[in-house]
Parts: structure tokens; C-alpha cells; sequence
């Protein structure tokens, strides 16, 4: 438990604790609970009637008057530094348009890539700093953020650098590298052509930059397939990067299966993941990263296995997928409800999918995800009174304070 006279920094008493650990009681719930902070970390968490008296003296005491604390919110899974906007395309699927049929045309995923190219540096900080603002609304303590639309070394690594400006905010920023994302125009049919470039020259160019955290694919028809990604994920893995992959979103090539034997982080989409693919993401401890913001605007028909990752215990993870194109969500709370009207997960499930699974997912359950002693101060103070009511809401309440390594922002 805790030392018999605690010294904190500060203190949050006399609140509603959704620990999010496991353990048998929903939520991992302290009710009338109390958390102790020092050094920007969690030093205390527990039933308030045991704090010593003598440690409330000391410290930047806050009465949370039973309101709910929760861990700080983990977007796993953006694509927030891009330029330009595609609401042309939203209203031509809204027509008829497929997916497909937009990023073949040279819509889509390129339209994207043409505007971000054309943007500098300190553009792409100006236009991705709002979106993590409103993200931060939310409780969001850590964001992933991914490349993906520069497709030639030098855009690439431009992207990645302004993904690690905005750590200045005082969310932290995890980055991903994902070059293959789509094929370029100038690599028209040629996609080893492409691969070549991303294995020779744009992934040994990131691995010397230190700027990636991991390295992230899109494995499908309108992408890569299976063994154009092995290669990719050989370099990455050569090089001790950890790997994540988009997979089974528009169809089924076996592209969880391959990423979870190869120790995947997590893979995410997973529309029509195999029950096969299941069983490799439970052998292999690899998380199930769902996007129903990418289901809702796309208006997808076919629902990711969710009874069959529950039933074999597959962690499972929410995220915004924030993007300009399938997803322009800028509400990780909205993904709460989405997830449980649209993907039939539970309050609890969904929760889980924004803190210990999405913790997970980006290889931090050491640090973040849950409220245990020892780990990061990220924190979340909401104006309700049970948990269940982040996801019943559907996205419009903020947070009342947040805590970033024990500070206010």
C-alpha cells in the first residue's frame, strides 16, 4: 500500500477512482477513494479514510467531491499532421462514391499527399496544434501520431518533425512511421518499385533520425499486400523498431496474422479479421486496435469480430483515427460511444479502450493506462459521477482538469 507518512506533492481527495486495473470489481472502482502524487507520479491511490492526517498539510490539496477521476485518455491511433481537407470527397461517397473508387481515381489518401507536400514544417505544427487541443478537451493525455501522406524521404521525415513539435504541448506525443501507406503517383503501378524506396533509402533516413517510435503499414487491395509489408516490418525490426498495421479494413489478406506472429503491437480496423487471425492476436499478445469513427464515415456495413476477440480475450483498444479523408473525428469521448452503440462494446470495454488497451497498444502499460502507484501522474477529473456516463454522453463533455506528470497545463 503505502508508506505510514506519505509525502506528496499534491493530492486528490474524496473522488470517484476508475482505477482501470484488473482484478474483479468493474472498472477497477475505488469508491471514496484518494490519490497522492510526487515527482510527478503516482506515489499513493487508495481509500481516503486511509491517509495518514499529516500528509494532507503537505500538499496542493483538491476535494474531487466524489466526482469521477479517471487515467488520462490514450489516442493510439491519429493521422492528425496533414494540410489541405477533403470534404469534396465526403460529399461524392455521400453520391455513391466508394472508397476504392476515390483513391484510384487519384482521390483519397493522394489529394492528402499533394496538399502536405506543399506545406513546410512550421505550416503543419500551426495545423496539427488545434487538432490536439481539442483532443486534450477530452482528457487526452498521450496521442499517437502517424506520417504517411509526404510518400517521398523528405515529406516523410517532415511530417515525423512536426509530430515531435507539438510535444511542447503538454500532451506526450508517440510517433509512427508510415511510408507505406499508399502508393505515390510517381510510383504508378509499380508498388515493389515503392517498397524498394521505403526499405532502401525512407526507413534507414527515419532510423537515423530517431524521430519514429514505431513503423505502421496499410496492408490491402488499394495498398500492399502481405509480402511487400515483410519486407517493410524486416528493416523495422533489423533496426528494433516496433511494428503496428492497418489490416483487414476493406477485405481479408491475412495481414493481422503475419504482423501478430511477427510480435505486433497492435493491429488496427480488423472489419474482417478471420477468426484464424483471432487466434494469432491472442497467441501473440498483439492488441485490437477498433476505429469506429472510420466505420461510421464510410459507412461500412461488416463489424469487426468483437464477440470472437472478447470470447478469446484479445485486448481491445478505441482511437479517433483522426484523419482528413475516412475519419475527421476530433473527440476520443465520442469514440467511447461509438464503440459501445456501434461496435456493441460495454462502458467498461470501451474505457479500457482509451487507457490500459490503448497504453498497450503503443507499448507503454508501464507507464500509463491505468491509476497505480508509480506510474505517470496523467489524470482526468469529469464532472459525473460513474464512469458509464463518459460513453452514454457521446462526446459532448469535457473534462473539469487534467493532470500531464502531475501538472496542470
Amino acid at each position: 500500500m503505502s508508506p505510514e507518512s506519505p509525502q506528496f506533492d499534491r493530492l486528490w481527495n474524496n473522488a470517484t477512482v476508475a482505477t482501470m486495473t484488473t482484478g474483479g470489481v468493474p472498472y477497477g472502482l475505488l469508491e471514496h477513494g484518494a490519490i497522492g502524487i510526487r515527482d510527478g507520479r503516482i506515489s499513493w491511490v487508495g481509500p481516503a479514510a486511509e491517509l495518514p492526517p499529516s500528509c494532507c498539510d503537505a500538499a496542493t490539496t483538491l476535494d474531487c467531491g466524489q466526482q469521477l477521476v479517471t487515467p488520462g485518455l490514450i489516442d493510439c491511433h491519429t493521422h492528425l499532421v496533414y494540410a489541405g481537407n477533403r470534404a469534396r470527397e465526403f460529399e461524392m461517397r455521400l453520391n455513391g462514391a466508394t472508397y476504392e473508387e476515390l483513391s484510384r481515381a487519384g482521390g483519397g489518401i493522394n489529394s492528402t499527399v499533394s496538399s502536405t507536400r506543399g506545406a513546410s514544417v512550421e505550416a503543419l505544427v500551426d495545423l496539427a496544434r488545434p487538432r490536439v487541443e481539442r483532443l486534450m478537451q477530452d482528457g487526452v493525455t498521450t496521442v499517437e501520431i502517424k506520417s504517411g501522406y509526404g510518400l517521398t524521404t523528405a515529406d516523410e521525415l517532415k511530417m515525423l518533425h512536426a509530430a515531435r513539435l507539438l510535444d511542447n504541448l503538454p500532451v506526450t506525443v508517440k510517433t509512427s512511421f508510415l511510408g507505406a501507406h499508399a502508393l505515390p503517383p510517381e510510383y504508378a503501378n509499380d508498388k515493389d518499385g515503392y517498397i524498394d524506396l521505403v526499405c532502401h533509402e525512407m526507413l534507414p533516413a527515419v532510423i537515423d533520425s530517431g524521430l519514429a517510435d514505431a513503423v505502421d503499414g496499410f496492408c490491402e487491395g488499394i495498398a500492399f499486400d502481405v509480402a511487400q509489408m515483410e519486407r517493410v516490418f524486416d528493416v523495422a525490426q533489423a533496426a528494433g523498431l516496433p511494428i503496428k498495421l492497418h489490416a483487414e479494413q476493406l477485405s481479408d489478406l491475412n495481414g493481422a496474422a503475419m504482423a501478430a506472429r511477427r510480435g505486433a503491437l497492435s493491429v488496427d480496423h480488423l472489419e474482417y479479421l478471420s477468426h484464424a487471425g483471432v487466434n494469432r492476436l491472442v497467441e501473440n499478445s498483439t492488441v485490437a486496435v477498433l476505429l469506429p469513427g472510420a466505420f461510421f464515415c464510410l459507412r461500412e456495413t461488416q463489424l469487426p469480430p468483437i464477440e470472437a476477440l472478447r470470447q478469446a480475450g484479445v485486448p481491445i483498444a478505441l482511437a479517433s483515427d483522426q484523419n482528413p479523408g475516412s475519419s475527421p473525428v476530433g473527440s476520443l469521448t465520442l469514440m467511447l460511444g461509438m464503440g459501445c452503440t456501434l461496435f456493441q462494446l460495454t462502458p467498461e470495454e470501451s474505457l479500457a479502450g482509451v487507457t490500459r488497451h490503448a497504453a498497450q497498444a503503443l507499448g507503454l502499460t508501464a507507464d500509463i493506462g491505468t491509476i497505480e502507484t508509480g506510474k505517470r501522474a496523467d489524470l482526468v477529473l469529469w464532472h459525473v459521477n460513474h464512469p458509464a456516463e463518459l460513453s452514454y454522453r457521446l462526446g459532448d463533455l469535457a473534462c473539469q482538469k487534467v493532470l500531464y506528470g502531475g501538472c496542470e497545463k
